[in-house]
């Protein structure tokens, strides 16, 4: 009977890693996307049902990106990205969580409007959901899914509705919902973010194809030296930015529906709250210091 077990269990993990749960796999491999990258991203529409349809020009670009594990517990892994631009400029990115038997999700509906939901245990079970978040800590897109441990491959994937990506938020109206079909899987050099994306027209008449795009987001392993400046400046803003999630969490606690307007009083939330860092750091604010002023200014944009 041990023999069969153990015959399973390898033709399941594709390893013999004695005394390993499947959960601890799962963090294995969650844990593994923490680290120092150059990261390419490379975008293509593929296929219309429009045949009058013109496809848009093909999107790349790359960046160094440090992904920091910010929270870790049984199950829960917070890791925050963090762009660097030259030398002396770093830009909090997104955000993504990690949490296990998560039994709620938002879901984006339109219109900058998430809606909560209550998964079944049997949907569970055994699966993660992945969080990410805006710049911000504002809600962009959850989901559902299983690692997978096999042949030495692993793999976690979903599919889930979000708005425009950033890349084209401010550039496109034809269409207001990015329905994603999400891959990670660890690689040699990193890990890779595979997408098979459709773009949807979501109206009261229900949902209609525009276009479908393949997408590739390749983290591949840099040299630590290039993010000197990046630790500096996250280690004085990381705890400003603690108290943001925390002011968030809370906000998504007490609401079932959330519906954000990006900008009020002339100014989007990103940079508010950017610049609120910025201050809390030079006058050297407490944590109760930090959540007032951010709560204020998350109110003026949530309706």
């Amino acid at each position: 009977m041990k023999k069969l077990f153990l015959l399973l269990f390898i033709q399941l993990t594709g390893s013999v890693t004695f005394g390993q749960s499947k959960l601890e796999q799962d963090r294995q491999a969650i844990r593994a996307l923490e680290g120092f990258y150059k990261v390419t991203f490379n975008y293509a529409e593929t296929f219309a049902p429009d045949t009058a349809y013109k496809f848009h020009p093909r999107y790349n670009s790359w960046g160094y990106e440090w992904a920091v594990i910010e929270e870790d517990s049984p199950k829960k892994i917070v890791i925050q990205h963090l762009l660097v631009v030259g030398d002396s400029t770093v830009i909090k990115h997104w955000r993504e969580d990690w949490q296990y038997e998560e039994p709620t999700m938002l879901a984006f509906d339109k219109d900058n409007t998430w809606k909560k939901v209550k998964l079944k245990p049997a949907e569970v079970k055994g699966r993660w959901v992945q969080k990410v978040f805006q710049v911000d800590d504002s809600p962009r897109y959850e989901s559902i899914g299983t690692w997978v441990h096999v042949d030495g491959r692993h793999q976690w994937q979903s599919e889930t509705d979000s708005p425009l990506p950033r890349r084209e938020f401010t550039k496109r109206s034809d269409y207001n919902v990015l329905r994603r079909g999400n891959r990670v899987y660890l690689t040699p050099e990193g890990w890779m973010f595979e997408q098979d994306n459709q773009k949807i027209i979501r109206s009261a008449a229900g949902n209609k194809l525009l276009a479908q795009e393949k997408g590739y987001e390749e983290f591949t392993k840099a040299d630590e030296k290039e993010f000197a400046y990046a630790k500096k400046w996250w280690a004085s803003q990381k705890s400003y930015w603690a108290d943001v999630r925390k002011v968030w969490d809370d906000l998504y606690a007490k609401n079932s529906v959330v519906k954000i307007n990006q900008k009020a009083g002339g100014k989007l939330l990103f940079e508010k709250l950017f610049e609120l860092g910025d201050q809390s750091v030079k006058e050297k604010w407490e944590s109760a210091k930090n959540k007032q002023e951010v709560e204020k200014a998350i109110k003026a944009h949530v309706l």
